[in-house]
């Protein structure tokens, strides 16, 4: 049961999370480097390590999702739990982006900050397919 539409969409979302963020700036700094989500990792600051970190954890979520299409119910769940994810990674580039130092030199914000927002979409219509076919098997069995 791999070759449905959820795992179409689970899988752009873990392309997003996982492979986008490498290809995609989030900011640029002050002297104008585009800054990418690995960079972050070797940042002294927590909040910014969060970041890769949340996009990891989204992406390795959705692979996850992708593997429990035995266990709707599971599959289910761990999208809600990858919104909340991503959701938090959200506000968290919000603040990053709104606090940033140097703001008034440098406002150039990369397509990046944007990924979050495109998981979200992406898993809410995963999510409304695996109830759609949870929903017909549940059809499914009051005919037996």
């Amino acid at each position: 049961m791999i070759q449905r539409i959820q795992t179409l969409y689970l899988l752009a979302a873990a392309i997003f999370s996982g492979g986008l963020t490498f290809v995609f700036s989030l900011w640029s700094n002050s002297s104008g480097k585009p800054v990418m989500a690995s960079d972050l990792l070797s940042n002294p600051s927590i909040l910014l390590k969060t970041i890769f970190l949340a996009f990891l954890l989204s992406a390795v979520l959705s692979v996850v999702a992708i593997f429990q299409f035995k266990k709707r119910q599971l599959q289910f769940v761990i999208g809600r739990v990858n919104m909340l994810v991503n959701f938090y990674l959200l506000g968290v580039l919000i603040y990053v982006s709104l606090t940033i130092s140097g703001e008034a030199v440098v406002s150039e914000k990369g397509i990046g900050m944007f990924i979050p927002v495109i998981v979200i979409v992406l898993l809410a219509m995963a999510n409304k397919a695996i109830k759609k076919d949870e929903d017909l098997v549940k059809s499914v069995d009051r005919l037996r």
